[in-house]
């Protein structure tokens, strides 16, 4: 099923460029107007090519949204000059799962870095009792739960709260980002059923805080190479990533944290990664991909060079328009055609007064209005509605501007 695909395209591209546009080719929050974010610097993606094997993320690393101040973190964000490289055929790993690393681990939606649950330090620097960086750095985050390494990549190390509404628990979480390993990554809530769409609800994860009060044990059991402090209240448990442990089946997913699954944007099944979160909004460890990648990480994927990719093979741009863009409105409209339902995205920076709904060929209304917020993508329900070609109005203050939308079955 196509994502973020506009009829208008579908019409005027090839066959074969058609069949190309994937999720991972246009599930990116592209900008096309030229705004900016934090210090003026570009904001969201700025350009998206692919391949048949491969898609290039061009980013910045700075959201449309605000970010900071970072308390007691000196540093800034800086425009990292991006260039991700991610394989758009992930294949699982049949072999001794790879970690994480330090650094980003995959990318969200709009460009921004994904760092693991690591915040580099450990007890004693033996790299046995690493820091849990949402309690060790969790104070220097800003709203938006993110702040800068010292080479001013602007990253979050769990739940982007600030890129999707992750207190809606009526509808399956928006496609977030992907994982370097070409997974996607899902906000918190998925189908209760892997096998079906149908009731929705919060992803559990399946690790544990470990009922221990001294550290000398690893997760598996076996003993620590250098013991830990004890828990107390200054290292209380949860202070190490070592603090938890995997058990199998206790929530919904796997040790990646993740699962396979039916979703919007696949409706046929894939695996996909999902952030996690408590019963009181935060973050629940390992809060996003990790601590090992579900995948096979294509060599250049993860390291020190990583993010600075050089395309060297023929690429296609994929091209973000619409009549939106002509009525000067940044919102992204998938997946087109649409089966039970069609997501609505405006991205950071347009009007907070818009309302969306489909109307039918002889401009009945089809749907109940949706309000539309910035950077909050929105659902309209389609279950009730018959195949065929509607019309789907956007409107504010001041603007209106219509597109086809194609419903099936």
């Amino acid at each position: 099923m196509l994502h973020r695909c506009f009829l208008a395209l579908l019409l005027l591209a090839p066959a074969a460029a058609r069949a190309q546009v994937t999720p991972i080719v246009s599930g990116w929050l592209v900008n096309t107007t030229g705004a900016t974010g934090y210090n003026g610097i570009p904001s969201n993606v700025q350009r998206v090519q692919y391949s048949t094997g491969n898609v290039y993320i061009t980013c910045t690393g700075v959201p449309a949204y605000g970010i900071g101040p970072w308390p007691g973190n000196p540093n800034v964000a800086t425009n990292q000059n991006f260039v991700f490289k991610i394989t758009r055929t992930p294949q699982p790993n049949p072999g001794a799962a790879t970690a994480t690393p330090l650094g980003h681990t995959g990318i969200w939606s709009n460009g921004v870095s994904i760092f693991n649950a690591k915040d580099a330090m450990s007890y004693l620097n033996q790299g046995v009792w690493n820091q849990n960086a949402i309690v060790v750095e969790g104070p220097s985050f800003d709203a938006c739960l993110g702040h800068p390494a010292p080479n001013g990549e602007y990253h979050h190390h769990l739940n982007p709260r600030c890129l999707y509404n992750d207190h809606d628990s009526t509808r399956h979480s928006p496609l977030i980002g992907f994982a370097l390993d070409g997974y996607p990554i899902y906000g918190a809530y998925g189908y209760a059923s892997a096998a079906t769409a149908g009731a929705i609800k919060s992803m559990r994860t399946s690790y544990r805080a470990r009922g221990i009060s001294t550290r000398t044990t690893l997760p598996d059991g076996s003993a620590a190479s250098q013991p830990g402090p004890p828990v107390s209240a200054s290292k209380p448990l949860g202070y190490y990533i070592e603090d938890f442990e995997y058990v199998a089946g206790r929530g919904d997913l796997d040790s990646h944290n993740g699962r396979y699954g039916v979703t919007p944007e696949y409706p046929g099944g894939t695996y996909a990664y999902f952030v996690t979160l408590n019963s009181q909004y935060a973050g629940a460890y390992p809060y996003t991909p990790g601590p090992t990648y579900y995948g096979v990480v294509p060599a250049g994927a993860t390291g020190p060079q990583s993010g600075h990719a050089v395309v060297s093979e023929p690429v296609t741009t994929y091209v973000v328009t619409a009549t939106f863009l002509a009525a000067g409105l940044q919102v992204s409209v998938y997946p087109n055609p649409a089966v039970g339902r069609l997501t609505v995205a405006p991205e950071g920076g347009v009007a907070n007064d818009l309302r969306v709904a489909l109307f039918d060929a002889l401009g009945r209304p089809a749907t109940a209005p949706v309000e539309l917020h910035p950077s909050v993508p929105a659902e309209v329900d389609l279950s009730g509605l018959a195949a065929g070609v509607y019309f789907l109005r956007v409107e504010g203050a001041g603007v209106s501007a219509t597109q086809k939308v194609m419903v099936t079955h």
